[in-house]
């Protein structure tokens, strides 16, 4: 009986936290268990071994790093550091003369953690001296490997001595993995991945890996790709101008956060989007659409590297900016006074819109209705397991209980961009002028006056996880087995209903006397598994619709939750096949 689990259970390996994220099993061959002294274990122990590197021109140690908060004297100021960020503001003060003996003295006693997440306390500058001491060198070769990244969480599977599976671990972080992969390597664990996983370059991309060959090749192919900035300094001193100019390039930025004169203006920057474009000319894209054109220019000096951004109308990021941190795919940018934006790359967005790839997105595969908001009213649940479908010639059509409800549709030029225009009977909240406003494989933004439409890509064909459930809910009859609302038990309300979930997405409700209660069903991925359940106003069912959590699946089993955005259980619902 294949089973597919989606709760990880900790207790075997006593790692860190309890989690609630879904995990993707499947079963590999006995060939893909992972061994003590493989190639790849190796590669995994070293690509999660902790990078000590980033709080250098604290401790000056590669394979060690200082735990925050700490205090520190530099050139005769108190600092109180407690995050990545001050490193920032000591770098400052070392560069505000250009002829004075730069000093560092840190408070004891500190705590330090090694690079197998083991921590320490020491008590004085001599006892830290002696660790960083067995470190390598600045920029000298180590173990850990910095260019390539898991991206979590990840699942193992645990088996017996027979390769039968006993439990699945899921792991949320490198230091989880380390440990995880520690006692790999010690045999006391006897474990597979579950693939696909996904693995982070140091420009950011994604790269999907389905095996363990594949997963070693992609990890030796990217451990020397990138330069690790292994020295005593906080931004990177090895940057030249041309390398820098050719990241800045690359793939359009995010705004994360940013501060002016030391005022948050995170409600008026974060999503904007950032593109550096030959002959020095730079663009800015607002939430709302709006494209702000301006220039910049780079240079490297003696303390680091600069980008100097000006605009006409954009005075808030119009400065000559350090770049004091780099990060894979991450760009922070800070100058004296309180003014720091951190820029994302995202290679995904589409920045330069046009009629035809709106057209091309709009006809791949199903769209899901994640976010529809009518003048402050949100409507998304009207579209819980009601997938829309656009076709060339202009037709789109809904999946209602099963059936499509075919209507039109037309993406128009307008001066402020491209418009998407709907037309469905029945559906008035869909029947707007949506402006385009974010655009990338898998999500479109769209935006009407005060109204918001989010649609998120679904193509359940490619997804051996979707398959699998939708092949087992075709399969029978089911009935409830258990429904509790908060704490209270109201399995008895379903008492003799039969639950029919047909592939055409409609789920057929048989009540005691033979009545029919119709509602749409959508199983689907994001960022875990859900089932959508869609009955309409029609008692009781109409208090299931949902989009619930897929804890587990089995063959005469469904354990579905709804979690709150607290992760406090609201709802549990256990289905069961006849």
């Amino acid at each position: 009986m294949k089973k597919l689990l989606l709760l990880p259970f900790f207790a075997l390996l006593m790692l860190m936290s309890c989690q609630q994220e879904v995990v993707d099993i499947t079963l590999p061959a006995e060939a893909e268990a992972l061994t003590a002294t493989s190639t790849l274990t190796s590669l995994m122990k070293s690509t999660s071994t902790k990078d000590g590197s980033s709080d250098n021109i604290i401790d000056k140690a590669n394979c060690l790093s200082v735990d925050l908060p700490i205090t520190v004297v530099v050139n005769g100021v108190e600092i109180i550091i407690d995050s990545k960020e001050d490193f920032a503001v000591i770098e400052a003060i070392f560069n505000e003369f250009d002829d004075d003996i730069d000093n560092l003295e840190i408070i004891f006693p500190i705590t330090i953690t090694l690079a197998d997440y083991t921590e320490i306390v020491i008590n004085n500058p001599q006892e830290l001296k002696e660790l960083a001491q067995q470190c390598n060198g600045e920029n000298e070769q180590d173990d850990d490997i910095e260019c390539i990244d898991f991206q979590y969480p990840i699942s193992f599977s645990i088996y017996n001595t027979q390769f039968q599976v006993i439990d699945v671990v899921t792991i949320e972080n490198d230091e989880q993995l380390h440990r995880f992969i520690k006692r790999v390597r010690q045999g006391e664990v006897f474990a597979s991945i579950n693939f696909p996983i996904n693995m982070v370059l140091a420009d950011g991309t994604i790269v999907e890996v389905h095996n363990n060959q594949e997963l070693q090749t992609t990890i030796e192919d990217a451990k020397d790709a990138c330069n690790e900035d292994d020295n005593n300094d906080y931004h990177d001193d090895d940057f030249t101008k041309e390398r820098l100019d050719a990241l800045l390039m690359t793939c359009p930025w995010v705004v994360l956060d940013m501060e002016r004169n030391q005022d948050n203006l995170n409600d008026f920057y974060r999503e904007y989007v950032v593109v550096f474009k030959n002959d020095n000319v730079v663009k800015v894209r607002a939430r709302n659409g709006d494209m702000l054109t301006g220039t910049w220019t780079t240079r490297v000096t003696d303390h680091g590297a600069l980008i100097k951004l000006e605009f006409d109308t954009l005075v808030d990021f119009v400065l000559e900016w350090y770049v004091y941190d780099l990060e894979p795919g991450r760009i922070k940018l800070y100058q004296e006074g309180g003014n720091r934006i951190i820029l994302k790359k995202n290679c995904d967005i589409v920045f330069d819109i046009t009629k035809e790839r709106i057209e091309n997105y709009l006809q791949e595969c199903f769209w899901r209705v994640a976010r529809l908001n009518i003048s402050g009213t949100n409507n998304e649940a009207d579209y819980i397991g009601t997938p829309l479908k656009f076709f060339p010639n202009n037709v789109v059509k809904i999946r209602i209980n099963g059936e499509f409800v075919t209507g039109t549709y037309n993406v128009q030029a307008v001066n402020a961009g491209f418009i998407l225009q709907i037309n469905l009977e029945g559906r008035p909240n869909l029947n707007l002028e949506w402006l385009v406003k974010f655009l990338e494989p898998g999500l479109i933004k769209l935006q009407n006056n005060n109204s918001e439409m989010v649609l998120e890509r679904h193509c359940p064909d490619g997804d051996g996880d979707l398959v699998f459930i939708d092949q087992i809910l075709n399969t029978g009859i089911w009935n409830v087995a258990l429904y509790q609302d908060g704490d209270v038990n109201k399995t008895e309300d379903y008492y003799m209903y039969n639950i029919d979930f047909l592939e055409t997405g409609w789920v057929k409700v048989t009540d005691p006397n033979n009545g029919i209660i119709d509602g749409s069903w959508l199983s689907y991925r994001n960022n875990g598994l859900f089932l959508g359940l869609n009955f309409g106003i029609e008692p009781p069912f109409q208090v299931l619709n949902h989009r619930w959590r897929i804890v587990e699946v089995t063959e005469t089993r469904i354990y579905l939750k709804v979690i709150n955005s607290v992760g406090v259980v609201e709802k549990i619902l256990v289905l069961e096949r006849q």
